[in-house]
């Protein structure tokens, strides 16, 4: 077993539940978070800062970069005090997940441990990993919960998925209702263990703040995102309640400059920090107090888009990293290394695929619009592999997660589950969505195009 850091804690003998917060960094809406409440036992919240996180990339880069280490450590430290209030003590511990829970397990007597299962090779690898190092006097449940309807409610099997959205789409809209959210409960019988080495030490002292560092927010940036549950929540009831803003979305969110334009959502969402049924549920809230329209029915319409490259990513596994993508496609890429510099860099040439290179290079942020262009003209324009850019944005990313990063790569450089197989035109687009030149000159700092 691999060496980690350690809080130090009191001896228990009695059967208790452990549950692993992975990228779930909430109380509400927390399937395993009910499910371990359910067996009656103590519960040990506990999350592992894995050093997997930070390992290099095809590209040399760590897999987290500063922008989502951050994110995720604000994540940890606003979970740690949601517990505080409701009377328990998160546990922080450094070192491979499948090490650290089997240590656990003697250590605090755990019967049974819980978590969420996520889709991505790496986290199945991980999840096989821990089902052999855990004692078999552990039972181990996974729990889905990071998707807005649930596998068991789908009118198909995983791999019976459809190829495009849009029958998916039809489908579930018909048979499938969306399950209620469950608000945080008040009372949880969390473990009495006490911890003599404080969470804060542990999470200072580790890879993630490290790789967080200490740098300033640039100002331009579309809104000063900050991790965990409690921002997030503020960040939906200011988009929702305060601003009033549902009700323009599918007219705004093609915007570039803002923080307005569109939910901005998808760091909480990718982070755990917010489920998407809350969100759902505040929508409906919404259509019922507010205005019922075709930009409340657009939202539902993004988190379902969200869904289908979930269930995507568990149907297709592998063959989601490769080059022909699940088309299975031969496709004419090459890994240029000069030309993707070019690119990440912000100096292409292209003046709208430069200003959105320079956004996410000094935030971490990117508009979905401008995401479809850049990924279009990596991999269609400069012929590169798209897997470059998918590992780029894997790390630069604040709201990074592996089905919606690389389904979305995959879609727009022809290998996904796009039928027609569409290529952007930057320039158009640029005329299209930036006609004024107000986007490129904030991020080029040019005054003439």
């Amino acid at each position: 077993m691999c060496s980690f850091k350690l809080q130090q804690v009191t001896q228990t003998t009695m059967n208790q539940t452990l549950l692993w917060f992975r990228q779930d960094f909430r109380l509400d809406d927390h399937p395993a978070l009910l499910r371990a409440i359910k067996m009656g036992q103590p519960i040990v919240p506990m999350v592992i800062l894995d050093p997997s996180w930070f390992e290099h990339t095809r590209l040399g880069l760590p897999k987290m970069g500063r922008y989502r280490a951050r994110f995720w450590k604000e994540s940890i430290e606003d979970l740690a005090n949601s517990i505080e209030k409701t009377g328990g003590s998160l546990i922080v511990r450094e070192g491979l997940p499948e090490s650290v829970l089997a240590d656990a397990v003697d250590e605090f007597g755990i019967h049974s441990l819980v978590a969420m299962t996520y889709p991505g090779t790496e986290e199945a690898d991980t999840e096989v990993n821990i089902e052999s190092a855990v004692p078999s006097s552990c039972a181990i449940q996974w729990v889905e919960g990071h998707t807005l309807l649930h596998t068991d409610d789908l009118p198909f099997e995983i791999d019976d998925l459809p190829k495009v959205f849009t029958p998916f789409r039809k489908k579930v809209e018909k048979e499938v209702d969306v399950r209620e959210p469950v608000s945080a409960p008040s009372k949880i019988s969390w473990s009495t263990h006490v911890v003599n080495t404080p969470w804060q030490e542990v999470l200072e002292t580790s890879q993630l703040s490290t790789q967080a560092g200490d740098w300033t927010r640039d100002t331009r940036s579309v809104l000063p995102f900050k991790g965990g549950e409690s921002a997030g929540r503020a960040r939906l009831d200011e988009y929702f309640w305060q601003g009033d803003h549902l009700k323009v979305y599918k007219n705004t969110r093609n915007g570039l400059l803002g923080a307005n334009y569109s939910s901005k959502f998808s760091p909480w969402l990718a982070n755990g920090c917010i489920s998407p049924r809350r969100i759902w549920s505040e929508v409906k809230r919404y259509e019922r107090e507010r205005v019922s329209n075709e930009s409340t029915y657009w939202l539902i319409f993004e988190l379902l888009w969200r869904d289908f490259f979930q269930f995507s990513a568990w149907k297709h596994g592998e063959a989601l990293f490769h080059a022909g993508g699940i088309q299975g496609k031969a496709v004419q890429q090459e890994p240029n290394k000069e030309k993707f510099q070019r690119w990440a860099e912000g100096q292409t040439g292209a003046d709208f695929v430069d200003a959105n290179m320079h956004e996410l290079n000094a935030t971490g942020f990117m508009s979905n619009r401008g995401r479809q262009n850049v990924a279009s003209f990596l991999s269609q324009n400069l012929g590169v592999d798209w897997r470059m850019g998918a590992s780029y944005f894997e790390t630069m990313l604040i709201d990074y997660d592996v089905a919606s990063n690389w389904g979305n790569w995959a879609y727009n450089s022809t290998v996904g589950h796009d039928p027609r197989n569409r290529q952007f035109d930057v320039a158009r687009q640029a005329k299209m969505y930036d006609a004024q030149g107000r986007y490129r000159r904030t991020w080029l700092q040019e005054s003439l195009f």
